[in-house]
């Protein structure tokens, strides 16, 4: 079986040909790392394979779907939870089989919001520059507590709920929302209106899928509502928030980095 992956990294290669080599020698699978993301001209170079697997910013749309069944790919293997980029009725239509990773480390995501908020509250990326200059100077590095302060989760599926049991350690008022409600949660923090979230929120997390209810779902109505100086991280997906850069008066960083 050949499997060509898209959008691969050299730890790509690392890991995917460790497992092949520990796990699957029986199975003859032969993997083909491609570095470039899957779009309507990279599409051509799973000629032949059986399997494409994919990343989150490789594009699915029903006509790359077509090609890829052309040229004789049966399955389609997303290795990230999201599948937001993929046209799951056209993947039907096409009896293409279509899997992803359901889930993997959330605690390093929820370790990774805590490093944000940390490193926001107490100036350590600039801290960080100016040390390196040689300036010990500590104008405009005065630092914010973390303890006491109230903090609302969006979306409190595994991730946010285990970022809001650290901050609940840290000494934080939790408020969640979610549309889907959990009792883990309510053992935390309690849930209330994303307005009342809000506008109470001294710090913003958002911990969402990428869907239709979610897109933008930070935008500049929602923003109006908070408090102002307050502070939004999105670990999630990026189009979760339409304004991702320094505005109104809000801290905003942004876990992945692409083009906030």
């Amino acid at each position: 079986m050949w499997m060509i992956i898209f959008s691969a990294q050299n730890h790509d290669r690392q890991f995917f040909d460790k497992i092949n080599r520990q796990q699957f020698t029986t199975q003859g699978f032969m993997l083909i790392y491609c570095k470039a993301s899957l779009t309507k001209t990279s599409v051509n170079l799973a000629q032949g394979s059986d399997a494409a697997c994919i990343f989150v910013n490789d594009q699915l749309d029903g006509s790359i779907l077509k090609q890829l069944s052309e040229s004789g790919v049966r399955a389609v293997l997303l290795r990230c939870a999201g599948f937001d980029n993929i046209d799951l009725q056209a993947a039907k239509k096409l009896g293409l089989f279509v899997a992803r990773v359901p889930e993997y480390s959330p605690g390093s995501v929820a370790e990774h919001t805590i490093a944000l908020i940390m490193t926001l509250t107490r100036h350590i990326h600039r801290t960080d520059r100016r040390v390196r200059e040689g300036n010990f100077a500590l104008d405009g590095l005065l630092g914010k507590t973390v303890q006491g302060k109230t903090v609302g989760i969006i979306g409190t599926g595994k991730i946010g709920l285990m970022t809001a049991r650290i901050l609940k350690g840290f000494g934080c008022h939790l408020l969640g929302y979610d549309p889907a409600p959990t009792s883990a949660f309510r053992e935390t923090g309690h849930y209330v209106e994303l307005d009342t979230l809000l506008s109470q929120a001294d710090i913003v997390s958002l911990h969402c899928p990428l869907i239709k209810s979610t897109h933008h779902l930070i935008n500049e109505k929602t923003l109006a509502h908070m408090k102002r100086g307050a502070m939004l991280l999105n670990t999630s997906r990026g189009r979760d928030s339409r304004y991702l850069c320094y505005h109104h008066g809000f801290e905003i960083t942004a876990a992945r980095g692409i083009g906030y």
